[in-house]
């Protein structure tokens, strides 16, 4: 069997290409640049060089392909509109047509919890609704994207989406990255204490998800992963952190003042065309700041996902490997 994988070089990408390595799959992985190429190389695919909107690199990358994984997305918390539509959006619609002139069998999407982000995230599942307004950038181009490919669907392409929350794991260079980077700067604050729930997700278990949805998943349908029960956002942070060898921070600010402050600094970050990052932002205080749980009892039931990688394994696991930040250092 083959596969093709898009974000191939991004954390859950990698794990997905050897995942499927291990199961037999001949891969291939687009790769829009040489350090793109040379990740997805060492993962044990084969690169097809292009990006997101090249569509005839990636209708012949697909050429032969059973499956299509699109793990590609703009994932940041900030950035101008366009760029997270050019990624989120308009690659999808590109992964789409690609897929369709291949002839591949089925298409994984992988979206995100986040498509919730505009309300409360407690004990979501499938059917719970999503709100009227999402939050703008990835929240809102992740639903867009959604909603394309059960659109897609409806025209007979046949399509799963799953919904991992709070990747993590060894070798991850994004999430864990930036909360080494803002607790080593004395940055990190913990929102109302970080004493909420939060349901989470390992790298190995959201790629056991993908491959189950995309042997058993019904066309059209969604599914959460999960590592299970949600755990103390406070404490899983501050595990991550301790197998960085990085100090747990205890400073806190309270939840009404993380929102103010971010309702208040977003529009002023926009107006003055600030590139980087405000110090706080909405999309970061509703998925990290608040309660965020998810159900995966669907994924359970339908697909016989188990989750098998635990959260005590993982972070043993993690403790056992060089600290992310010399994984960055590395050329």
């Amino acid at each position: 069997m083959a596969s093709f994988v898009t974000g191939g070089s991004g954390f859950l990408g990698r794990e997905l290409i050897r995942a499927l390595g291990e199961r037999g799959h001949a891969v291939r992985a687009l790769a829009r640049s040489p350090r793109s190429e040379a990740a997805v190389r060492a993962a044990g695919a084969e690169p097809v060089a292009g990006d997101l909107d090249a569509v005839a690199a990636m209708r012949a990358g697909m050429d032969g392909c059973d499956l299509v994984f699109h793990a590609a997305a703009h994932t940041e918390e900030w950035d101008s509109d366009d760029r997270f539509h050019q990624v989120n959006v308009d690659g999808t619609a590109s992964v789409l047509q690609a897929a369709r002139d291949a002839g591949v069998r089925r298409i994984v999407l992988v979206s995100t919890e986040a498509v919730l982000a505009g309300g409360p995230i407690r004990d979501a599942d499938e059917t719970t609704p999503l709100p009227r307004r999402t939050l703008r950038g990835y929240p809102a181009t992740k639903r867009m994207a959604e909603e394309l490919v059960r659109a897609a669907c409806r025209d007979g392409v046949d399509a799963v989406i799953i919904r991992p929350r709070f990747l993590w794991g060894r070798g991850d260079t994004a999430v864990l990255a930036k909360l080494v980077a803002a607790a080593s700067a004395g940055r990190l604050r913990w929102v109302d204490g970080g004493r909420y729930p939060t349901s989470t997700c390992h790298v190995a278990n959201a790629c056991e998800g993908a491959l189950l949805a995309a042997e058993r998943g019904r066309a059209g349908e969604t599914y959460f992963l999960t590592d299970g029960e949600p755990v103390e956002f406070r404490w899983f942070v501050s595990e991550l952190l301790r197998t960085q060898g990085v100090a747990v921070p205890d400073r806190g600010v309270p939840r009404w003042v993380a929102r103010s402050a971010a309702a208040t600094l977003e529009p002023l970050w926009r107006l003055l065309r600030i590139a980087s990052p405000p110090p706080v932002t909405r999309v970061a205080v509703t998925l990290m700041g608040q309660p965020v749980t998810v159900s995966d009892a669907k994924a359970r039931r339908e697909l016989g996902y188990t989750a098998p990688t635990t959260i005590a394994a993982g972070l043993t696991e993690m403790a056992s490997q060089p600290p992310v930040q010399a994984a960055l250092a590395t050329p």
